[in-house]
């Protein structure tokens, strides 16, 4: 390190000392940060000339600032980690930290009632064991030995996320939790999570020798997703207040839906709350708007004292994909150029498609024509797409192709991307069939030649 004064000799004897234009500079630059320093103590209420508090006053505007420039999002949200999903394509519309592993609590009963709906009816017997008895708050107060409709377990589950009814329908599904519980992570990396791993049914605080229980945003939005696809899983979540027995009649249960978000916005289709120590408060919901369909997950959303952060992440979230996103179409299939077919036979209707060469004989290569098979479904699919976002078909097709070739035979794939991401993919196949040239059309050639 060099001091100051030895720092200004080596600059002196390289410049042969300081010019009157630097001096100069030097004093407007020093004279310009000492009034800076004055004002902002005086903005920030100091009565004398407090350079700390000044520099403080400075420094805690830098932050706003960068807040500011935000343009791309939903603006500042509480939750750790949120999602906005395309319900209808699964495509990520916004995230922050959605791809992060985190406690998700009872939204994991969105995954325990889809399986119950899937894998047993709902005039089933569910028979209560002493472990589901013994599950902590919040719970319906079941007891061991007692018996219940796993259709009225499952509004229990939903409207008022009961611990207790969670565990009994696993142990009746899965024979135990921890068969239930590989049961739901199967299901789980069917549906394409990508970094999900449930232990307990009613999302509870749990570990095994696969980890801890967790999820991320994105992958809860995804089975959320995927849930409202079951007519009688929309119509359980949308259910405001239900009231049942168990099997003998004499015991009488009533459930409210949790859910307040259902009478917030228009549109909601389903949703489902949580919270544990470690996740604090989540939420994931479904929402139709305008015919646009909306996935919004979010988990680490506030701890005790902040429960309506939820709400409000969610109704940003809304908002910046009402504001941001329109469907579209795919665009116009590309024109896709002709394949050269080498040691190719010519047609019958046209047995010199191209020019022979000096013998008489055919080219050695002909040109075959190829076309994109894109299915109906697959043509009438929407996008939820910013203004700035543009669809393109990228090809993947050989440069030639030897013969023979057969009429639909597989040639390339069509792929339609947005922003460097596939969408989908399409064969390309062959228009027509083209045989090889063989011994045998040499000798039929040379005998049609010499006697016609």
């Amino acid at each position: 390190m060099h001091s100051l004064g030895q720092v200004r000799v080596k600059y002196y004897k390289r410049n042969v000392g300081w010019t009157m234009k630097s001096r100069y500079r030097f004093f407007c630059f020093t004279l310009t940060f000492v009034l800076v320093l004055c004002t902002a103590a005086q903005v920030s209420g100091s009565t004398g000339t407090d350079e700390k508090k000044a520099v403080s006053s400075i420094v805690q505007m830098i932050p706003a600032a960068v807040d500011m420039k935000e343009t791309d999002g939903p603006g500042n949200l509480y939750a750790l980690s949120a999602v906005l999903m395309d319900g209808d394509s699964g495509r990520v519309l916004y995230e922050k930290e959605g791809y992060t592993a985190r406690p998700n609590a009872s939204t994991t009963k969105v995954m325990t009632c889809i399986l119950a709906l899937e894998l047993a009816k709902g005039d089933d017997y569910v028979q209560v064991s002493g472990n589901a008895a013994s599950q902590p708050q919040t719970r319906l107060g079941m007891r061991e030995g007692q018996q219940f409709y796993l259709e009225d377990l499952l509004y229990s589950l939903m409207l008022k996320s009961h611990n207790d009814s969670a565990v009994a329908i696993a142990e009746h599904i899965g024979g135990s939790v921890e068969g239930f519980a590989e049961k739901m992570n199967e299901k789980a990396k069917e549906l394409g999570c990508k970094d999900t791993h449930f232990v307990t049914p009613n999302g509870l605080d749990g570990e095994d020798e696969g980890g801890i229980h967790h999820t991320t945003a994105r992958d809860l939005a995804l089975i959320m997703a995927y849930a409202i696809k079951n007519a009688t899983f929309v119509h359980i979540t949308q259910t405001r207040d239900y009231t049942f027995t168990d099997i003998s009649g004499k015991k009488h249960y009533s459930v409210h839906n949790t859910n307040a978000f259902l009478d917030m916005e228009t549109g909601v289709i389903s949703g489902k709350t949580g919270f544990t120590g470690n996740a604090g408060y989540c939420y994931v919901c479904a929402v139709r708007q305008d015919e646009r369909l909306f996935i919004v997950a979010l988990l680490g959303c506030g701890w005790p004292g902040n429960k309506n952060y939820k709400w409000s992440d969610t109704k940003k979230l809304l908002s910046y994909g009402r504001e941001n996103y329109q469907y579209m179409m795919l665009p116009e299939l590309p024109q896709l150029p002709e394949i050269p077919v080498t040691e190719a036979a010519p047609g019958k209707e046209d047995p010199y498609p191209q020019k022979s060469d000096h013998s008489g004989y055919p080219p050695k290569q002909v040109m075959l024509k190829i076309h994109a098979v894109l299915s109906e479904k697959d043509r009438e699919k929407r996008y939820l797409l910013k203004k700035t976002e543009t669809i393109t078909w990228e090809t993947e097709l050989p440069d030639k192709l030897p013969a023979p070739i057969q009429k639909n035979q597989k040639i390339g794939t069509l792929h339609a991307k947005l922003n460097g991401k596939e969408l989908l993919s399409c064969l390309v196949t062959a228009d027509d069939k083209i045989d090889r040239i063989t011994y045998k059309w040499y000798v039929d050639k040379v005998f049609k030649d010499y006697f016609h």
